[in-house]
C-alpha cells in the first residue's frame, strides 16, 4: 500500500485515469521466484474493461520478467510532474523560519494480476492500440500497418504481452495541501518562473487547487 495522508489522497477514478494516461510510461514491478523485477514500459489502459481498468502492454522476449512467473500481483507505477519545494518560497520563513524542504508531485499506483501472452493475434491488437493512442494528434500519424506486414510479424516475434486488470488503484497528489494559503501561493509561484515545463505544469495545479 502507498503511504498517502488524506490532504493528499485521490480517490476520483476519472482523475485517477487522466493522470495515467498523462503519464504515458509506468514501472511495471512483479516478484517471482528469482525476486524483484521492474521495467520502465508505455501501458495503454482500457478504462472500460473491468471495474477500475485494465492495463496493457509489451516487454521485450529477453526481458527476464515475464519468465518468471509472479507469485502475487503486479504493481503498475506511474509518475507526473515533480519538482523540489524550497523552504525559501514560503511566506512563513520570514515569519518563524520553521520550515524544511520538500517534494511536490503526482502518482498513481495500480495492482492486480499479471498476465504474460505470446499470441500474435493479441500482440497485434496491443501494439496497434498502443500505438494509435501515442500517435493520436500528430500532423502524420504513423500506424502499424504502415510498415510491410511480414516485417511486423518479425517484430511481434521478438516481444511478449502484457495484461494486468487493476484490482486496487491509489493516487497520490501532493501539492502543498498542508501549508497555509500564503505558503502555497509562494510555491506557486517559485515554480511558475522554472524553465522546466513540468515545473511550471506542478504551479498551475497547485493554483488550481485553490493556491
Amino acid at each position: 500500500m502507498m503511504y498517502c495522508p488524506p490532504a493528499f489522497r485521490e480517490e476520483e477514478l476519472s482523475t485517477l485515469h487522466g493522470w495515467m494516461l498523462a503519464a504515458r510510461l509506468a514501472n511495471l514491478v512483479t516478484m517471482g521466484e528469482a525476486g524483484i523485477h521492474a521495467s520502465p514500459l508505455p501501458l495503454f489502459l482500457d478504462a472500460q474493461e473491468g471495474p477500475y481498468g485494465t492495463l496493457y502492454g509489451h516487454l521485450a522476449r529477453a526481458n527476464p520478467q515475464w519468465q518468471d512467473a509472479p507469485t502475487c500481483e503486479g504493481l503498475a507505477i506511474f509518475m507526473g510532474p515533480d519538482a523540489y519545494v524550497t523552504p525559501s518560497w514560503y511566506a512563513s520563513k520570514q515569519a518563524h523560519g520553521k520550515v524544511v524542504p520538500t517534494w511536490n508531485y503526482t502518482t498513481v499506483q495500480a495492482r492486480g494480476p499479471v498476465e504474460f501472452f505470446e499470441d500474435e493475434a493479441r500482440l497485434h491488437n496491443v501494439v496497434d492500440r498502443l500505438t494509435r493512442h501515442h500517435e493520436a494528434g500528430r500532423a502524420e500519424e504513423w500506424g502499424v500497418s504502415d510498415a510491410p506486414e511480414k516485417f511486423i510479424k518479425g517484430q511481434l516475434r521478438g516481444i511478449i504481452g502484457l495484461r494486468m486488470p487493476i484490482r486496487i488503484i491509489e493516487g497520490k497528489h501532493k501539492m502543498s495541501q498542508n501549508r497555509s494559503v500564503e505558503d502555497r501561493a509562494g510555491v506557486a509561484k517559485g515554480l511558475s518562473q522554472s524553465d522546466l515545463p513540468g515545473e511550471r505544469a506542478l504551479a498551475n495545479a497547485i493554483m488550481a487547487d485553490g493556491a
